[in-house]
This record gives C-alpha cells, sequence and structure tokens, in this order.
C-alpha cells in the first residue's frame, strides 16, 4: 500500500533464505498469493540495510514475536526515528501493549527515556483486513500517537487515494481497541458457525464493546476512543469478516476443535488467543468486570466446551445495563 502510493518502501525478511524467495517471486507467497510486490518496494534480509536512514518504520510481526524481534533490530534504527506498530495484542508475561514495549527496548538500547522514546511512535489500527488492503481496496485507520504531532506526521505519511488516516493523541484506547476485539471475535465466529442467531451475535458483540471500554477506561484510555474507527470499527469488521483469522478460529472451535487444533489449522497467529490471557489478568488486577473474556479463557485453556460456557453466560445473575 505505502509503496503503491509512491513511498520508497523496503520490506525486511527475517533470514537471506526468506529475502531471496520473496525477491526472486515479488510476491508473498504463505499469505498473499496473486498479489504483486510494487516496484518501489525493495526486500532485505540486512537490517542496517533496511532500517537506517529512514523516516518511519513500521513493525507488524505476532505480538508474541515484538520483543524478540525488534529487540534484534533496535539498534539499526536511529534514535528518533517514527516506529509504527501496526500489532494488535499484549504481551502475555507483563499485559504491556506494543508501543510500552518498543519504548522499553528502545530506551534500553539508546539510552533515552522511555517516555522521550513513546514521543517517536505510533500506532496504526482500525478495520483493517489485510486480504482486502492488498487488493487495493478503500480503508479508513487511526494514527496515535501521545504526541499528537507524531500522530499526524504518520497521517501525513500514509494517507492516499484509497487509504484515509485519522490522528489521535489516545495511544492507549487505540490499541487497546484494536487488541481487545480479538477476543470477541472468537465468539462472533462460534455463533455464527453454530447458527445461534443474529439477535445474539448482536448482543454478544455490544457486550463485548462494553467491556472492553471499561478496561480501556481502567487503563487511562478515553470512552469516546471506543466508539471511533479502533474501537466499533475494527470489531465489526473482525465480528463479521470470515477474512478474519480470530473469527475464523471461533468457526472451528463450533467444529469441535481444540485451540490448539484450530490454531494449527490457521496456520497463522491469532492475536485473541494469547490477548485473552494477558486481558484477563489485567481485568482482575483492576477488578474489572468481563465476562465475556472471562469465557473465552474457560474455552481455550480451562477445557469448557463452547456450548457450556455460552450457556453459562446466559444465565449469569440478572443486572441493570
Amino acid at each position: 500500500m505505502l509503496a503503491n502510493q509512491g513511498n520508497q518502501t523496503r520490506l525486511l525478511a527475517r533470514d537471506a533464505n526468506r529475502a531471496a524467495e520473496l525477491e526472486a517471486a515479488r510476491e508473498n507467497k504463505r499469505y498473499l498469493e496473486g498479489m504483486a510486490f510494487p516496484d518501489g518496494m525493495s526486500v532485505h534480509h540486512d537490517p542496517q540495510t533496511a532500517l537506517s536512514d529512514v523516516d518511519c518504520v513500521i513493525i507488524a510481526v505476532p505480538s508474541v514475536a515484538m520483543r524478540e524481534v525488534f529487540g534484534a533490530n533496535v539498534n539499526a534504527i536511529a534514535p528518533r526515528t517514527t516506529v509504527v506498530s501496526a500489532t494488535k495484542g499484549l504481551e502475555i508475561a507483563s499485559g504491556k501493549r506494543m508501543s510500552e514495549l518498543i519504548a522499553e527496548i528502545i530506551a534500553a538500547n539508546h539510552s533515552i527515556t522511555a517516555e522521550d522514546a513513546m514521543a517517536t511512535i505510533c500506532a496504526l489500527s482500525g478495520p483493517n483486513l489485510s486480504v482486502e488492503i492488498a487488493i487495493g481496496l478503500p480503508m479508513l485507520a487511526t494514527a496515535a500517537s501521545v504526541s499528537i504531532e507524531t500522530a499526524e506526521r504518520v497521517q501525513l505519511m500514509t494517507s492516499g487515494e484509497r487509504f484515509r488516516i485519522y490522528a489521535s493523541d489516545d495511544i492507549i484506547g487505540v490499541e487497546l481497541g484494536g487488541t481487545l476485539k480479538n477476543i470477541i471475535a472468537i465468539g462472533a465466529g462460534f455463533i455464527d458457525a453454530t447458527g445461534l442467531g443474529a439477535n445474539l451475535k448482536a448482543a454478544y458483540v455490544t457486550r463485548g464493546l462494553h467491556e472492553i471500554t471499561m478496561l480501556g477506561t481502567a487503563l487511562g484510555a478515553k470512552p469516546s476512543t471506543f466508539a471511533g474507527l479502533s474501537g466499533i470499527g475494527d470489531m465489526l469488521a473482525t465480528c463479521y469478516s470470515p477474512l478474519s483469522r480470530n473469527y475464523r478460529l471461533g468457526t472451528r472451535l463450533a467444529e469441535g476443535d481444540t485451540v490448539e487444533e484450530a490454531v494449527d489449522y490457521l496456520g497463522q497467529t491469532a492475536e485473541g488467543v494469547p490477548t485473552t490471557r494477558a486481558a484477563l489478568r489485567l481485568a482482575r488486577e483492576l477488578n474489572v468486570d468481563m465476562p465475556i473474556t472471562e469465557t473465552a479463557h474457560k474455552v481455550m485453556f480451562d477445557n469448557v466446551s463452547p456450548h457450556d460456557a455460552l450457556a453459562e453466560l446466559m444465565q449469569r445473575e440478572l443486572q441493570r445495563e
């Protein structure tokens, strides 16, 4: 997308063999077969070649790999370079958002404070299904940073004819909206695959958005952010499209797979799985009631069947909305 908009774009592959494979094919046959790389995009395996002397570095690796991957490459990135995270997840062990993790690594390697590092970091999130982006369909997203100037710089850098970006200074809300909705999408896929109906799904998604907002505000986010592109916008795309990996994982659970079997079937990361662990721990620490997240955790990690877990959710004590 960036290269198609006329930007000189470098893709950093994980090793020399993968770089050679991508450069030879000029497409990513594993995940986006048939979608050719633009002429303005080059492929590299050397971090110094790919990451030095650039205006912006965008990182979009699975959350479980962020610490290792970014840590291995941070010394090739100049300290004041704008770093954009397009990863939607939390670190399981610490519960940290990706921007916090990136800032920690920059601070440790470049002798600046984490606060100063945060001002150079931006999160890019919204209803952004990768296949639709790759084939050139129009899309919108939010660029967020603690520094509105950084967010606006990324906004100008990434906006184009088919990509409209809004700027925000609520990086907490934007990251959490894009992260936590993956938990809800798993259940949405299960509801559709078992034919439980549009009424239940609409209610489930609505209550899911409510509990995400509650956790987000407890962590310092603005409630209004969850009514935006990175909140309800991303929630709708992920809960209603079969292009969503987390949605598809839910459909596999409905067919009787264990979570391990469902992940193996997908062959790609479903961020909702590790995020459920981290989110539930944060909710318990902050005394935030998240029954849908609790239910997802029981299904994926406590060997409770999806049908039993859903029945338990429906029979919770009645309360005011």
